[in-house]
């Protein structure tokens, strides 16, 4: 048996992302369906290279493009013990996640496994005339149900990010603040489960 919450729109044209949870509430599955008025290589350079995951999600030292390569991924919107950063100077001393790429299909699939983070993965499907890109994004990983609301709302404000990135406007991240990320904490709170 699981739980699922029903998506709804929230702002920034990111829809409400869902959650399924295993009976005994260990095991997580967290979904988002996204569509970007962007070409397939555009969305492809952000969630499956360094330089375009840095603009969005975190830096990505090493990156070892293709199944079994190292990654780790940099939260430049955490410090080095993991907690939200509240802005101050840019950084690469956010919270460190070591893993692996577990699944790769050039300009179609990216998936990463790092320790805390679970897997998480992009399907990406480009429409006929190759304006629009849907993405399926996946992320599998255990913990307490307490926490759903959080990890829901952290990868919504990182989907407004990509969303920003791919219109060539790259997070500074010396400006973040968590401000937008509680504000969808609480609205992920208040959705039906």
């Amino acid at each position: 048996m699981s739980t699922e919450s029903r998506p709804r729109a929230l702002s920034y044209d990111i829809p409400h992302g869902t959650a399924r949870s295993s009976a005994d509430g260990a095991a997580h599955t967290i979904g988002f369906e996204l569509s970007f008025p962007h070409p397939l290589e555009s969305v492809w350079a952000a969630v499956a290279t360094p330089a375009g995951l840095r603009g969005w999600l975190a830096a990505a030292d090493p990156f070892e493009p293709g199944p079994g390569g190292a990654v780790t991924l940099r939260w430049l919107n955490r410090g080095p013990r993991g907690a939200l950063r509240e802005g101050g100077p840019a950084s690469d001393e956010g919270f460190a996640t070591p893993g692996r790429i577990t699944a790769w299909s050039r300009r179609r699939l990216a998936e990463y496994t790092v320790d805390g983070r679970g897997s998480f993965g992009f399907t990406l499907r480009g429409t006929l005339d190759d304006d629009r890109t849907r993405v399926r994004f996946r992320n599998d990983f255990t913990g307490d149900v307490e926490t759903l609301p959080a990890a829901l709302a952290d990868w919504h404000q990182h989907f407004e990010l990509l969303g920003e990135e791919l219109r060539g406007r790259p997070t500074d991240w010396s400006t973040w603040t968590p401000a937008r990320f509680a504000e969808l904490r609480a609205e992920y709170a208040l959705s039906p489960s």
